[in-house]
């Protein structure tokens, strides 16, 4: 099967029976920003915003080379922002500007 014809049949997000490592299992405390994103997400939903069947849509639009580079919050978090740019609910610009602030607030902090 061609890499194009198994793209028709496997979307990018598709990665069953592609040779990987093997699977470590390991518990760990979620970080600052999972606690927040995961909040956010419920907040979302909560207000009919952002549901999980767009969320999952969302993170399977990614692509297998984005899927691969974020952590499975920056999955959500990608995804849960283009939503809302789609819905019109938040500009690129206004999220844009938004990141630039926040940066600029935590170099300050550190």
């Amino acid at each position: 099967m061609t890499e194009k014809s198994r793209l028709v049949v496997h979307p990018p997000h598709d990665l069953g029976g592609v040779p990987a490592g093997p699977l470590i299992r390991t518990e760990q405390d979620m970080t600052p920003f999972e606690k927040s994103c995961h909040a956010l997400l419920n907040v979302l939903n909560k207000h009919l915003l952002v549901n999980t069947e767009e969320k999952r849509r969302g993170v399977e639009d990614l692509g297998s080379e984005m899927a691969v580079k974020l952590t499975y919050y920056e999955h959500w978090a990608v995804s849960a922002s283009e939503v809302l740019i789609q819905k019109n609910i938040i500009t690129s610009e206004e999220l844009g500007t938004k990141m630039t602030e926040i940066n600029e607030r935590l170099r300050e902090e550190a």
